[in-house]
């Protein structure tokens, strides 16, 4: 699946599961207007492919406040993206370094855990990075952000039973996580589970109804749900009465003077 390797001011740009979920640019809280310059103007250069241009940018965020987790965030994820598209172990190198700086301020920065597990993933690291994402758990049990993650990391390795305990462990912690109840309506969308999905998107809808992506999907399924049922009814068959043979009428007599015709 894909990785989370996105910049925004401040925080990771995070894709929607399986293209269902997609997050909003947002300031850096606290810190001051020349951070947000900077943050904003290293932003556009990442959406333009300007990663040079992008790193200087973090930096001299960085440097108006040093040691800002989202700061070391934003780098990681931009040293990231230039070592799959560059193929440069160093950046990647760089990359998990920045993001380790990041936990090591944050450990509960979201965008930086999972980044850091994609990470792992693409080294073959998966073990380290499950048991990175669990250490999280054991740390933050009463957050459901460690356990969705997880099931993110096991749905992409092809692990679905996994990810969707994980993901009721997630909505038993918060039943009403919408990121959860998306994620869970993804996984059975793509296991042919149609109703169940269809359950867990109108609930995430009638929690957030600011979710287009997710009312589309909704919309889809459920006329797809609607052809199906359609289409499995039984064909009832007209009822006629059994043929049966009538007597002809007699011809009647031709009166006088006409002529048959």
């Amino acid at each position: 699946m894909e990785a989370a390797t996105g910049v925004k001011h401040g925080v990771l740009l995070r894709p929607l599961w399986c293209g269902l979920w997609a997050a909003a640019l947002a300031w850096i809280s606290g810190c001051g207007g020349l951070v947000r310059n900077d943050n904003a103007e290293g932003v556009k250069l990442y959406q333009q492919g300007n990663y040079l241009g992008a790193v200087n940018c973090f930096q001299a965020a960085l440097a108006q406040q040093p040691g800002n987790p989202d700061c070391f965030y934003n780098l990681g994820a931009t040293y990231h993206q230039q070592s799959k598209l560059f193929r440069q172990p160093a950046d990647l190198q760089t990359a998990e370094q920045y993001y380790h700086l990041c936990l090591t301020r944050n450990p509960d920065h979201v965008a930086c855990q999972r980044a850091l597990a994609v990470l792992l993933v693409e080294e073959n690291r998966r073990d380290e990075a499950i048991t990175q994402l669990q250490a999280w758990a054991v740390r933050q049990p009463t957050s459901a952000a460690p356990q969705i993650e997880l099931a993110r990391l096991c749905q992409e390795q092809g692990d679905l039973p996994t990810a969707e305990n994980h993901l009721v462990s997630a909505l038993a912690i918060d039943p009403n996580n919408t990121r959860a109840l998306v994620a869970l309506g993804s996984l059975y969308e793509a296991t042919g589970e149609t109703s169940q999905a269809l359950v867990n998107y109108s609930r995430a809808l009638s929690i957030d109804p600011q979710q287009p992506v997710v009312s589309a999907r909704l919309a889809s399924l459920s006329a797809e749900l609607s052809t199906a049922r359609m289409a499995a009814l039984p064909v009832t068959p007209v009822s006629t009465p059994p043929f049966s043979v009538q007597p002809v009428a007699a011809q009647p007599p031709f009166a006088s003077g006409s002529v048959a015709r």
